[in-house]
Order: C-alpha cells, then sequence, then structure tokens
C-alpha cells in the first residue's frame, strides 16, 4: 500500500545522482532500517518520457533486477518516474505495485518500521501541485455565544491582572491565545489525536484508518517515539505547524473509489504513549493534546482502567466529552460476552469521571469496541468519524470546553457561596465609631453645659453666681479625679479609629474570594494613613465655634426681671436700713415685701430660666455633636468607604463578567 508526504520535494535529494544514498557515503537504501516504505503509484508513464517509460518497463521484469528496488536511468534518476518526495501521482507504468522485499529502499528520515502486511493498495490521493500555490484555507468561524463568551474572558482577565497573580490568569490567557490562533486556521479541517498508553494498539488503529502502514508496530517500547500526522485533504499545513510536525511526518491515506466523502478534512494524529518511559514522549502527548480539535483514546482490555489515564487526563477533561472517543481496541482477545462486560466496565469508569457519554441522542463522549488487527469495529469508527468530521463543529467545541475549564480552575477567585458586600449596618457602625474616636458625643455635651452655663451665668441671681465663685476658688483640688492628657487622648482615638477600620474592612470582605478580600482589606489599610490627624484637623474646625453660645431672645428679659428682682431686694434692704438708724419713719411691713419678692423672685427666675434653657441647650449640643459627626464620616468615607466600595464594584464587575463567561449572563452568587 502506499504512503503519500507533504513534504517539500527538495527533502532527501541524492547529491551523488546515483540513487545509493547520501554523499558521504554513510549509508544506502538498501541498508537503511526502520523507515517508512514510499512505493510509487500507477501513473507514472503520464510523467515520464517514453525512453525513459520503457527502460522503466522492461527493467522492471529484467531477470536478475534487485525486487522491490525501482530501475534507473542513465543518469542515475529513478527511470519509472518521481519518487514519493515528487509528485504523487506518479508510479510504474504497468499501474501494479512493486514486489515488496525485506530490502525495500526508504526515505531515511522518518523512525518508523512498515509493517510489511500484504494486501491490495488503492490509488493514492493525490497531493495539491507546487506550480498551483498555496491551497486556499477558509478560517474557522466561531459563533455568536462562543465569541461572546472569549470577549468576557477576555474582559475578564484584563480586570483581573492588577488583583490577581499571572499564574492563575495563565491559563485563561494561553486559551485565548490558542482560541485566537485556532480561528486564524482552517475551519474545513478536523485535528484528531490517537492517544492511548504503551501497547494499546493505536498506532495499528491508525494505520487501518489510513488504509496504509504510515505508524510502526511492534513489540520494542516505546514504539512511537514523535507524532505523526495523517490529512485527507489538502489544506493542514498551517494546522500542522502549530502542532509542531514537520514535514516529513507528514503522511496521506490511501483512499477507496468508494471511500466516505466526509472524512475529507480530517487530520490524524498518532501521539506517543502518554505513559512512556521517556520523558520527552509525555511532554509531546501533552503539548499536542492541548491543541488539537478531538481526541481518540485507545484502551485496551488489560490497561483500560488505568489509574494514570483516569487520573491525568480523562478525569481532568470531563468538560471536553463531546470532542472525545474511547475505543476499546483488542476485542479479538477477549472471548465470548467478555468484550461486552469490559466495554460496560469502560463505561462506569467514565461515568465516575465525570464524563458524559453520547448515548441515546445526548452530547457526550462516543464509546465503542473495535480490533484494528482484524478490521472489527473499525468501520463503525470510520462513520462515526466522518459524521463528526462533517459537522465542523470540533474546533469550536473543544475551545467553548477549553474556556468551561478555564472557568472553572478561576471560579475559587470569583465565586463564593456567600452574597458579599458593605451593609448599610456597617456603613453606621464605621461611622458612630470615628465618631466616638473624635468625640462628637462628648463634644455635644460640652456644648450644651456650656449653654447652661451661660444661661446660669446670665439669668441667675447675682448672690448665687457670687457664693459660686468663691465656693470654686477656695475648693481644695484633693479627691478629683486626675485629667487626662493630650497624649493619652489621642493615643485612645488612634486606636478607636484603627478597630473601626479594622472592623469595616472585615465586614466588607466577608464572602468574598481570598484575592479580593485581601484587596478590600488593602485599601481600608491604606485610606486609614493619616486618618486620626485628619480627623484631630476636623474636630478643631468643626468643634464650638469660638466665643459665647448664641443667646435667645428671651435672655435679656429675664435679664432685666432679675435686675428688678436685686433691685427689690437692695431697696427694702435700705429702706430698712433707713428706719433703723432713724431717717425713715418706722414701717416694716413694706421694705420686709419688697425684701421678700427680691429674694424669692431671684431664684424663680433663675429656675425658670433653667428650665426654658434645657431645650435649646440640648439643640445647641446635638447640633455641635452633628456637626462633627458629618464631618468624621465625610472623612471615614473619602479615606476608606470609598477605596473599599470601589473595591467591591470592581468585583462585581468581574463577577458579572464571570457569568458571561460561564454562560450564565448574570452574576454567580
Amino acid at each position: 500500500m502506499t504512503a503519500v508526504t507533504d513534504q517539500d520535494p527538495t527533502e532527501h535529494t541524492d547529491p551523488t545522482g546515483n540513487g545509493d544514498g547520501p554523499a558521504d557515503g554513510r549509508g544506502s537504501r538498501r541498508g537503511r532500517k526502520g523507515f517508512a516504505r514510499r512505493e510509487p503509484t500507477a501513473n507514472s508513464a503520464n510523467s515520464a518520457n517514453s525512453a525513459n517509460a520503457g527502460n522503466s518497463a522492461n527493467a522492471g521484469n529484467r531477470p536478475g533486477s534487485e525486487p522491490g528496488r525501482r530501475p534507473r536511468s542513465a543518469d542515475g534518476a529513478p527511470a519509472d518516474g518521481p519518487s514519493a518526495d515528487e509528485s504523487p501521482a506518479d508510479g510504474p507504468p504497468d499501474g501494479g505495485p512493486p514486489a515488496d522485499d525485506e530490502d525495500a529502499w526508504d526515505d531515511g528520515l522518518i523512525a518508523r518500521r512498515v509493517n510489511e502486511t500484504g494486501g491490495e493498495p488503492f490509488p493514492a490521493v493525490e497531493t495539491r501541485p507546487a506550480a498551483l500555490g498555496p491551497v486556499p484555507v477558509t478560517p474557522l468561524a466561531y459563533d455568536g455565544p462562543l465569541r461572546s463568551r472569549l470577549d468576557a474572558l477576555r474582559e475578564l482577565v484584563g480586570l483581573s491582572r492588577t488583583r490577581l497573580d499571572s499564574r492563575t490568569l495563565a491559563e485563561a490567557g494561553r486559551v485565548l491565545d490558542e482560541a485566537a490562533a485556532r480561528r486564524r486556521l482552517s475551519g474545513q479541517h478536523t485535528v484528531v489525536a490517537l492517544a492511548g498508553a504503551t501497547g494499546s494498539g493505536k498506532s495499528q488503529l491508525f494505520n487501518a484508518l489510513a488504509g496504509v502502514n504510515i505508524s510502526e508496530t511492534g513489540v520494542r517500547r516505546p514504539t512511537t517515539a514523535a507524532p505523526i500526522a495523517c490529512s485527507w485533504s489538502d489544506g493542514a499545513a498551517t494546522l500542522l505547524d502549530r502542532l509542531g510536525i514537520p514535514g516529513r511526518l507528514r503522511r496521506r491515506p490511501v483512499q477507496p473509489p468508494d471511500a466516505d466523502p466526509r472524512l475529507r478534512g480530517l487530520v490524524l494524529v498518532d501521539l506517543p504513549d502518554h505513559d512512556s518511559a521517556a520523558v520527552q514522549h509525555r511532554e509531546q502527548v501533552d503539548r499536542v493534546l492541548a491543541l488539537v480539535d478531538a481526541v481518540i483514546w485507545v484502551v485496551d482490555p488489560e490497561k483500560y482502567a488505568d489509574a494514570m489515564l483516569h487520573e491525568r487526563y480523562l478525569r481532568p477533561m470531563a468538560g471536553h466529552a463531546e470532542v472525545t472517543f474511547v475505543v476499546l481496541n483488542q476485542i479479538d482477545r477477549l472471548p465470548g460476552e467478555a468484550a461486552e462486560q469490559v466495554l460496560d466496565d469502560l463505561r462506569r469508569l467514565l461515568d465516575e469521571d465525570g464524563i458524559a457519554l453520547g448515548e441515546y441522542g445526548e452530547p457526550g463522549a462516543t464509546v465503542m469496541s473495535l480490533s484494528a488487527l482484524t478490521g472489527d469495529g473499525v468501520g463503525d469508527l470510520r462513520e462515526a468519524l466522518g459524521q463528526f468530521v462533517a459537522e465542523r463543529q470540533a474546533p469550536a467545541r473543544r475551545v467553548a470546553a477549553d474556556v468551561d475549564a478555564a472557568a472553572w480552575r478561576l471560579r475559587p477567585v470569583y465565586v463564593t457561596g456567600r452574597r458579599p458586600g458593605l451593609s448599610e449596618e456597617a456603613r453606621e457602625e464605621f461611622t458612630d465609631r470615628l465618631a466616638d474616636a473624635v468625640g462628637a458625643t462628648a463634644a455635644g455635651d460640652a456644648a450644651e453645659r456650656a449653654w447652661l452655663r451661660n444661661a446660669n451665668r446670665a439669668c441667675g441671681t447675682p448672690w448665687l453666681r457670687l457664693w459660686r465663685w468663691y465656693h470654686q476658688r477656695g475648693e481644695s483640688p484633693t479627691g478629683r479625679l486626675p485629667r487626662r492628657t493630650q497624649a493619652d487622648e489621642e493615643a485612645t482615638a488612634r486606636q478607636r479609629v484603627e478597630q473601626a477600620v479594622r472592623t469595616v474592612a472585615d465586614r466588607a470582605s466577608t464572602g468574598l474570594p481570598a484575592p479580593w478580600a485581601q484587596a478590600v482589606r488593602e485599601a481600608a489599610v491604606r485610606g486609614s494613613q493619616g486618618l486620626p490627624e485628619a480627623l484631630d484637623e476636623l474636630a478643631a474646625r468643626a468643634g464650638l465655634p469660638p466665643g459665647r453660645p448664641p443667646r435667645p431672645g428671651w435672655w435679656p428679659m429675664a435679664v432685666l426681671a432679675q435686675a428688678g428682682m436685686t433691685l427689690l431686694q437692695v431697696v427694702g434692704g435700705l429702706w430698712l436700713l433707713g428706719q433703723i438708724v432713724g431717717l425713715l419713719p418706722p414701717n416694716l411691713g413694706v421694705p420686709v415685701l419688697l425684701m421678700l419678692c427680691g429674694i424669692v423672685g431671684g431664684p424663680l427666675i433663675e429656675w425658670s430660666c433653667k428650665l426654658a434653657a434645657r431645650g435649646p441647650a440640648r439643640r445647641y449640643g446635638h447640633e455641635a455633636e452633628r456637626r462633627l459627626r458629618e464631618a468624621a464620616a465625610g472623612c471615614g468615607r473619602a479615606r476608606v468607604l470609598d477605596p473599599v466600595a470601589a473595591e467591591l464594584l470592581r468585583y462585581r464587575e468581574v463577577r458579572e463578567q464571570y457569568g458571561r463567561v460561564t454562560g450564565a449572563g448574570a452574576p454567580v452568587g
């Protein structure tokens, strides 16, 4: 059977011109082993000249000619047409396959040995002539919902860069980069990887699907050393470049005349063993699996329950079920109904891994059994692949699954089970704490007392004020409570401010994911720097106004009345004194009555003024407290609450974006 390459025709040129090997003579085509056979196809008579064609035909039947080796013309070139490095449409003039022989030559570059199985080959698919230029490629187009989710993820990453570390956002950034890169490439091709463990038979299945022995099979482990690709149509070069598969590892399948046209656009990639002993093999598997559109996991009856397969690959990629095939190979080794029993157990394990199974018309992974050796079930897989490729939806489904996986990994940094936010109660508590720290209540009480004191001074009796002055003047300071120093008051106020900031930060960060809670606390701490000093300045400006408190309109009347009561006492006393010294006639009734009116009226007026002054004094104290509270609240709001609210608003924005990324379209609680 024929394997056709898509590599550069300039590769593997024989500089000696004799077709025996490299110019340095270190190897010949006869003696180089372990490489894929390049066999001529059936149309070389149309591309070679008549003389060379005749010589080729004679040489092919000449006794003693070397079987499996193409005869050459006098100039050293192959007499029957170009090799597989050249146009694949050329071949031997008699249209038949060359004889198989263990000494058949190979390209000397691919580390894969041809499986020497016989079979009736079909004509190889022609590649596009280089003279026609590159194949036009239709870029991949994402539908509206997927574009919206990608835009939301890009916005989410942008809003989160200042709050989350680069490692947390690395996977989301990779998904965006790969989605953009895949969108620029062909939308008419579907890249499917064949992955499996050592000895699972994935390379044999690869050859069975391609219809030609491309990938080496054998008992040596590991057999597959590097990814090799087989494309069912032209135009996949950029996709394979993205996978890092060189031209020498790219092949074309043998397609029979009745081949399923739905497979056109399939690019099949055979991967090394995911459990290979060679670290570089496992790294290649991980790298390619992150880039392909779909994957076929090939398992065998011995390793289908392997913990490495399920824990490292299947379980983390459970969200990629719609672009996943799980194939149980080697069922020819299972007797009777054992194949169905193993397949049922495999379905059970996949269900435990969280992989949705595409059964009863539901979207999910395709699970089937086959034998690549006998061909049993290979046709069913080829038919399923044809339908899968014909839909042209695998690239978009893979990108959507990658977005889902990235969103799920980011969920802990965006979503919690509680609703975050700063309640009005927490705001009021913060304001009250700042007011206590600045002494708003004490300032209001002091203002009220000052108003009452001024009222007593204005409306009290002169004798009572004189006695109070004398009493305060002669009072000993012994027994009085020690007054707090200014330093103690400042230290206490600073502690109250710090406690208020810590409390409001804890309240605001409750229910937030750890990174955003930390951002809220940091914003509150930054705002608290210099807050006590700012509150002191505000207290000085917004405290009691200089001078005496304002007096109500009835104060002058009360002062006059008190002066009248004092005058009555003075007049009555002088009248009595005049009677005593004999200047006035004796008459005790009138002066005594005047004195009694003054003595009783003065305290009565003072008491009445106290009652009347309570309301204005209380209002004056409340007004002073309100001014100080508002000043403290404004300072705390500008320095602490507003930055905290800004962080909460940013979190709400990113949470809304996260909801759009997940497809919910609304914040996730």
